[in-house]
Parts: structure tokens; C-alpha cells; sequence
């Protein structure tokens, strides 16, 4: 039997993988699984492979993983698709792709028509939630619509992130528990503020290519320039806000109630606030509301004034 499992959701594609290897008997798995690195494959390798008979078994499982990425078209990857039509009954034989692969590639056009294929994408919208839901059911806790959606928010729909984060709510709430609003922010951090704040250290140290390649990567993970543009504006308030209490000798966690912020964001934006002064903050902010007034009026592109702010605050 052939498998071909790819696409970029790395959890769902391990856990196909981790069923697969559950049907060999744990006992004779090392006879009876071989994995090969397909970035070096030779046929000949393949084939040993491939040919070995089961141990103790009706079949053995051969796993090449990252072949098509990296297999280049002439006579070897011909000989290899010839020999896949020539895999012995007694091989399961699985091809796992990691990275992105071309689809022209004649042995994914083979595999897609004689294989087993599979592949995985990131769940969204409401197939999301709906996976979540059943995650939480199988480790005993109950997930609150509103908290599903704010662990998504917070973390994105990467499937071993969330699954991570679930493992650690549940633990916290117990078999039985209720994971809520509250548990999220308690125990969750925010994945795309953490970023805000990676980038805001950047510009503090006055690091322009850093700071530029910090808001490369915020776009790039799909936030709006006009979204990044609020939130750079929310985060000088803070930075503002911090400094003002600081300077009336408030400890972090009394600073954090009074502006409504989890702690651990006082206490990052304390090591910010010192790489700006109180002008350097205030011009900061103006600088933002200008930019986002200049791009909503078609007079700038939101993306190109981001970076001309890192340029300017970091010269």
C-alpha cells in the first residue's frame, strides 16, 4: 500500500502518521519500521527497504520523509517511479512531505491516482472550533464557545500550539472542569501580542533591521497594517501609562490593575518604557494616527509608513 501525506497542518500530518505506526505491534517496531531520509534517497536504498520480509509480521511499514521537495527531475527519479508500481504487497510504503511540494512532480502525479492521499491544512472557521471541542471532550473538560474562540485568537489555528495549550488548561481546570474565559487569559498568552512586543523591543533598542524584520513577520502572519497600526498605538498608551505610575512608585501588579492589564504585560512594558522617553512616546503615537489617517485617505500605504516609522525611530 502507498501513502502520500502533505500540507502544511504538521500536527494533523504526524498524528496520520502515529496511526499508522500503531498498526505494527509495538514489540516488533524496530524490525519492522524504517525510516529514510528522503533528501538522500537512493532507489537501491529504497528497495532493501522496501523488499525486507515482515519479521514476525503480515507487513512492515517504510516511511521516506521530504522526497518530492527535493527530488529532481531525469533518470533516477524516473527508475524510482517505475519501482513504485513494483512495491511489494508486504510494504506499506509512506511518503511524508514537510514543505511545500510541486504538484507537476511525476511522482505526486502517480500518488495521487495510486496512493492512499492525504492532506492536511489548517482547520478554520467553525471546523476549527468544532475540532477543539471534541479535542476538549477526549481529555475530559468541557471548552466554552467564547474561551474557543479566545484560545484561537491567542494562539492561532497552528494544531500542536492549540493542542499544547489545551493539554495545559485541562490540566489546570481537572477532569470534570470547565476551561472559561478566565483559564485563557490566565494561562494563555497571546501569541500575536507577543509578537507586538518583539517587535516594540526592536524599535526601543533602536534595531532597524530587527525592528523591520519584526513587522515583516507580523505581516506575514496576516495581521492588517491598519490592525498593527492600532495596536502599535495601544501599546505606546501603555508605555505611557507604565512610565507615569512608575515614576509614583507603584508596584507592577498595582500598575496593572489601574490600567486594566495582565501583569506580566506591565512588567514587559516597564523594560520597554525605558528606551523611550516621554516626547519619544508622545511623537510615537502621533506618528501612528498619522499614518493611519494618511492611508485611510488613500494618501500613503499603510505597509510602506510602518516602515517608514521603524526607519525614522531607529535613525
Amino acid at each position: 500500500m502507498l501513502y502520500l501525506l502533505y500540507g502544511p497542518d504538521e500536527f494533523a500530518r504526524s498524528e496520520a502518521l502515529a496511526a499508522l505506526k500503531r498498526a505494527v505491534s509495538p514489540d516488533l517496531a524496530d524490525l519492522n519500521i524504517t525510516a529514510l531520509d528522503g533528501k538522500r534517497l537512493k532507489l537501491d536504498t529504497l528497495t532493501a527497504a522496501c523488499e525486507a520480509f515482515p519479521f514476525l509480521a503480515e507487513r512492515r511499514l517504510v516511511i521516506v520523509s521530504d522526497l518530492l521537495k527535493h527530488q529532481k527531475a531525469g533518470k533516477e527519479r524516473d527508475e524510482l517511479r517505475a519501482y513504485l508500481e513494483r512495491v511489494p504487497g508486504t510494504c506499506d510504503l509512506v511518503f511524508v512531505e514537510n514543505e511545500d511540494i510541486d504538484k507537476r512532480n511525476a511522482i505526486f502525479t502517480y500518488l495521487k491516482k495510486a496512493a492512499d492521499t492525504r492532506e492536511f491544512l489548517p482547520k478554520e472557521g467553525a471546523e476549527l472550533l468544532r475540532w477543539l471541542n471534541d479535542r476538549a471532550h477526549g481529555l475530559g473538560v468541557t471548552l466554552e464557545p467564547a474561551a474557543a474562540q479566545q484560545l484561537v485568537s491567542f494562539v492561532g489555528n497552528g494544531g500542536r500550539a492549540l493542542v499544547n495549550e489545551l493539554d495545559k488548561l485541562a490540566s489546570y481546570v481537572g477532569r470534570g472542569g470547565h476551561i472559561s474565559p478566565a483559564q485563557i487569559e490566565l494561562l494563555v498568552q497571546d501569541g500575536q501580542e507577543q509578537n507586538l512586543f518583539a517587535f516594540i523591543d526592536e524599535l526601543s533598542a533602536r534595531r532597524r533591521t530587527a525592528a523591520l524584520q519584526s513587522l515583516r513577520r507580523l505581516l506575514d502572519d496576516g495581521q492588517a497594517a491598519t490592525y498593527l497600526l492600532f495596536m502599535i498605538a495601544r501599546q505606546v498608551r501603555i508605555l505611557l501609562g507604565v512610565k507615569e505610575l512608575a515614576g509614583q512608585r507603584m508596584r507592577p501588579d498595582d500598575i496593572a490593575a489601574k490600567l486594566g492589564q495582565r501583569p506580566f504585560v506591565v512588567r514587559k512594558a516597564l523594560d520597554q518604557a525605558r528606551g523611550f522617553s516621554d516626547a519619544e512616546l508622545a511623537h510615537l503615537h502621533d506618528q501612528v494616527l498619522a499614518i493611519d489617517q494618511a492611508s485611510k485617505t488613500g494618501r500613503l500605504d499603510a505597509d510602506t509608513g510602518l516602515e517608514m516609522l521603524v526607519v525614522e525611530l531607529c535613525r
